[in-house]
């Protein structure tokens, strides 16, 4: 039976970190349950961390085209919180209310259109009367454009014709009072506008300031 020492002895003597194979490949194996290393590099370590990249290179620049986006805030944000969040964006879209429930045909899509002394847009309110007391458009003259309406689709009980239907399915927009709100791409002159609602699409037209 060899003793401990002559164990040692012979371990210490076959190992040498300066000898290294070259025909075996070295592997680059990260640990698990670590955090990387982020103190100065040793340059005699041949595994140390490499160079932190620069933040300036993977930053998003600014002015970054990054795609459709979304925002969500909380159940109960303040008209303020809102107009504060749209105030920084130029062609944003807000929704609340039965609008931003994301059943039945979307509400509140917009298109906007230019020419050379006037601005057009067409917003999709489905499930909304065309009379004008079931819905509002106001047009500020920085261009903010602010829709709100009640929403009449989506009802558990329907009256037609002195009938009365108790409905099976509810894919529409919920019945209820929502807002649209968006930036037109400059001012404009809020007192010559016209408007007109059908089809479920609103449309109109405002002459640029």
């Amino acid at each position: 039976m060899a003793s401990p020492m002559r164990s040692q002895k012979v371990k210490s003597e076959n190992y040498d970190p300066t000898r290294m194979n070259s025909q075996q490949p070295v592997l680059d194996v990260a640990p698990l349950n670590c955090v990387p290393y982020i103190g100065p590099n040793n340059p005699d370590d041949m595994f140390s961390s490499p160079p932190k990249v620069k933040t300036e290179a993977v930053r998003t620049e600014a002015g970054q085209n990054i795609g459709p986006a979304m925002i969500f805030l909380p159940s109960h944000s303040t008209r303020e919180e809102l107009d504060n969040i749209m105030a920084g964006s130029k062609t944003g879209v807000a929704l609340t209310g039965a609008a931003a429930t994301g059943k039945g045909p979307a509400v509140g899509a917009v298109d906007i259109g230019e020419l050379e002394d006037s601005y057009y847009f067409r917003v999709t309110l489905p499930g909304v009367s065309s009379d004008k007391r079931h819905y509002s458009c106001d047009i500020e003259p920085d261009g903010k454009v602010l829709i709100k309406g009640i929403s009449t689709t989506g009802e558990k009980i329907v009256c037609r014709n002195f009938q009365i239907f108790h409905m099976l399915t509810q894919n529409l927009c919920p019945p209820g009072e929502f807002t649209v709100s968006f930036n037109l791409p400059g001012p404009v002159n809020h007192l010559d506008v016209t408007s007109h609602l059908a089809d479920g699409i609103l449309e109109a037209v405002v002459k640029k300031r």
